[in-house]
């Protein structure tokens, strides 16, 4: 079952980004259908927190996304390079997001080294935001501001993993952040190899 509105619009965005370890991140592009579980995200807060893009309420043609109800994509350009994928939280005006830093692949593994250039089926494949994206053909000019309720991009539920399972860290790549950097908001399951590495 999808993940519906309910899910995405409640107001802690922190609680929002454990609660998604555990579930499955699905596409549908051009007859493919791939998928993978979601082993790490990072949780963003907002106007209120130095390290989102919407910190001080921010808005622009890049961030507007980010301030629709959740249940929608938010996908940017990061480097110039890397596509990364995130989803839109709580309800609207708020801007709050969470990251999806690493997946454990479950479907369409072939389609999605193929994407990578891969010939084998390893952690690099999927243990990265960048990485992510680029197995399962998810890309900011074409995917920016999806319903994720759709047919094209969604989260399916699965059963919720126990805190004792869950480690929290500090981001990563914020240190531009000041005192918001330390926050421990980057999350990912405990033991679990398809994770992204600092």
């Amino acid at each position: 079952m999808k993940l519906n509105s309910t899910f995405y619009q409640r107001g802690n965005v922190v609680q929002i980004a454990k609660s998604l370890l555990g579930k499955v991140l699905h596409t549908q592009f051009g007859g493919y259908h791939t998928a993978g579980i979601i082993t790490e995200a990072e949780a963003y807060a907002g106007i209120d927190d130095k390290a989102c893009h919407a910190n001080n309420g921010v808005r622009t043609k890049r961030t507007e996304a980010m301030y629709h109800a959740g249940g929608v994509s938010y996908v940017y350009l990061c480097y110039g390079i890397h596509h990364l994928f995130n989803v839109v939280t709580n309800i609207e005006g708020k801007a709050d997001a969470v990251l999806i830093r690493a997946l454990e692949p479950v479907l369409g593994h072939e389609v999605m080294l193929k994407r990578r250039k891969m010939l084998t089926i390893e952690q690099r494949l999927t243990s990265g935001p960048g990485t992510l994206t680029e197995a399962l053909g998810i890309k900011t000019n074409k995917h920016y501001g999806f319903d994720l309720q759709g047919e094209q991009i969604w989260i399916e539920d699965a059963p919720h993993i126990n805190d004792n399972y869950i480690v929290a860290s500090k981001r990563i790549g914020v240190d531009y952040a000041e005192e918001d950097a330390l926050k421990p908001w980057r999350f990912y399951i405990k033991d679990n190899p398809w994770i992204s590495k600092k």
